[in-house]
């Protein structure tokens, strides 16, 4: 046991140290791997294009050259149009002056008397300063300088100007160039040697296990393309609002600034603020008053808000499979790791890295972490609720789970395996008592509430004036747990206008007695594997010895095991089987499909009765 807890303490560790490296290695790394990731980004945006060109015949590395020589003519064409603007807005800011004086002279006038009189302070201030430093100024010109070799009486401040250097912003422009480039080469090579590249990485990644590998990428690969796919077109409606909305509202060059918030808003939470900076300047400066910017304003940020809140998140939810917040933190640590970059990248690295962790068992950690899809069940987050004592909570886990569902759908996925942990948990001393009279009293309270809604239904209808097709006795095996589940078959069945008993826990005889007194057509044996079995067993050959003409399903409810075995091991006679899901025992009593019956020959020993344990 020690050494099993060593072992699992080590491989924590060596995840540990594991991820550190990694993220360093990213780091340190990050002028070769910022690129790389970006071309395979590009290349895979590209994908669909070059898929286009192959189909119509066209030479692999024609369709390369084609492609870039129109994305590099788009990108100068851009970027020649953008520098013009901004160039023509630098020479008309002096048309532009009177305008931002008036907006500024209407700013002033707004401000409270405290603030006028904090701002004349200050100009007293700066006037007695002028006056001062003027002073000390004429006095120094009237003084004789001192002697050659004298020191001054006074020290001289001495200011540090520092100079700018062009070869620092030659350098940094060369620099932008030198990755810009590194894309464009990485994009050429990752586009001539896609298949190569993919057979290499399936390979080294998954070894023996090319069949796993090989879906993980090829679902990577279509999630990440039509993420982009889907985002390349959201933007590209969002620069069409845009462009058209500032024409309206009177923006000059509308047009391309909707480009550049196309562009601009691949960068998530930054782009769209960047995109609507220069129209909202613009307005600032063109427009007098304030209308046509506050216009602008709420133009922009009614429309981010529509499209952040409403039109991605119903795009984007099944294509990225990541929950909110785990894509705010990746986008906050791959900008940490890779700056601007990194932010871009940070959606398909984070969808890779969650696809990756569907596949491979030791990356399951970041499918729970970042996945958008709940690893803890209905049943589990019902019970864990009622550990918590939390009976509100509970009761909406089952209110969510019945939209759109039937109560059959509720019982048999949520409340029989949330009965099952207990009767686990119960076994294994993990349960107090006062903790388990709670959780079997909500649930009961539970089921007669779910009850008393689905007869409300029925009165509605006009069903309960329907003569019963039958009758039922629903047996417990062993305990309350078992009693709960048959209290639930019989809400069921009378649904289906069957007359029903559910029998509480109690001795054998009592059982026999009920079984007497009430004259069913069917008895079902409600047990909870695996144990209930033995007591299900007992009780099945108890019955059967004394009322032998009675058909009996006995109920192992979600039993995962040899369905034969069992049935040798319960030794079902013919006419009985051995039912494990509810939809199945609801259609088997009532009549609509028969079981499959599996037998063992009839024999005096079958018949003979076993004492009940306890």
């Amino acid at each position: 046991m020690k050494r099993r807890s060593s072992l699992t303490e080590t491989a924590h560790l060596l995840r540990i140290v594991t991820f550190v490296v990694v993220v360093a290695a990213l780091y340190l790394g990050r002028s070769v791997f910022i690129p790389l990731a970006l071309a395979s980004l590009l290349s895979l945006l590209l994908g669909p294009v070059m898929t286009f060109l192959g189909k119509l015949r066209v030479p692999r590395v024609v369709a390369i050259l084609v492609v870039g020589i129109a994305l590099c003519g788009v990108a100068f064409s851009l970027a020649w149009k953008l520098s013009v603007e901004f160039t023509d807005l630098a020479t008309q800011l002096p048309v532009y002056k009177t305008t931002l004086e008036e907006k500024i002279h209407s700013l002033g006038d707004l401000r409270s008397a405290s603030l006028s009189k904090v701002s004349q302070t200050i100009n007293e201030l700066e006037k007695d300063l002028l006056k001062t430093s003027s002073g000390s100024a004429e006095e120094t010109r009237t003084k004789r300088p001192p002697a050659p070799g004298s020191s001054p009486a006074r020290p001289m401040a001495v200011e540090v100007v520092q100079s700018s250097n062009p070869l620092a912003s030659l350098g940094s422009v060369l620099g932008y160039m030198e990755s810009a480039g590194l894309v464009v080469i990485f994009t050429i090579f990752v586009l001539l040697e896609q298949e190569d590249l993919r057979n290499r990485f399936i390979y080294l990644s998954g070894g023996s296990r090319l069949k796993v590998m090989t879906q993980a990428l090829d679902e990577a690969t279509r999630r990440v393309q039509r993420y982009l796919f889907l985002q390349s077109a959201v933007n590209a409606i969002f620069g069409v609002i845009v462009g058209v909305g500032l024409y309206l509202i009177g923006i000059p060059d509308a047009w391309l600034w909707g480009l550049f918030a196309a562009i601009l808003r691949f960068l998530p939470y930054v782009g769209a603020p960047a995109a609507a900076a220069v129209p909202i300047l613009l307005s600032l400066a063109i427009f007098p008053g304030w209308g046509h910017t506050w216009g602008t304003m709420a133009f922009f940020f009614i429309l981010e808000v529509i499209v952040a809140n409403f039109a991605e998140p119903v795009l984007y939810g099944t294509q990225v499979g990541l929950s909110t917040l785990a894509i705010l933190v990746a986008a906050v640590f791959w900008t940490l790791i890779w700056g601007f970059p990194g932010l871009i990248l940070s959606t398909p690295l984070t969808v890779s890295l969650v696809v990756m962790g569907r596949y491979v068992p030791s990356l399951n950690f970041l499918k729970v972490l970042l996945g958008d899809e709940p690893e803890i069940s209905r049943s589990d987050l019902y019970y864990q609720r009622l550990l918590a004592s939390d009976q509100n909570e509970a009761r909406q886990v089952l209110e969510q789970y019945l939209q759109g569902r039937s109560l059959e759908e509720l019982y048999n996925d949520v409340l029989i395996p949330a009965l099952g942990l207990v009767e686990h948990d119960r076994h294994r001393n993990e349960l107090d008592e006062a903790t388990l009279t709670f959780i079997m009293q909500s649930t009961r309270e539970f089921i007669e509430e779910l009850g008393d809604s689905g007869a409300s239904a029925q009165d509605a209808e006009g069903a309960v004036d329907k003569h019963p097709e039958g009758s039922v006795v629903c047996l417990p095996a062993r305990d309350e747990a078992d009693e709960l589940v048959g209290l639930l078959l019989s809400q069921l069945l009378q649904n289906d206008h069957f007359e029903c008993r559910c029998v509480p826990v109690g001795t054998s005889e009592e059982m026999m007695s009920a079984i007497a007194e009430f004259h069913p057509d069917v008895v079902c044996i409600s047990a909870l594997p695996p144990f209930a079995i033995e007591y299900a067993r007992n009780l099945y050959l108890k019955v059967r010895a004394k009322f032998p003409q009675l058909k009996i399903f006995i109920c192992l409810w979600h039993f995962g095991g040899d369905l034969d075995k069992i049935h040798r091991r319960l030794r079902v006679v013919d006419g009985d089987s051995v039912l494990v899901k509810l939809p199945d025992v609801i259609q088997c009593v009532t009549g609509k499909t028969k079981p499959a019956l599996q037998t063992v020959p009839a024999s005096d020993d079958v018949l003979q009765t076993t004492q009940l344990p306890g």
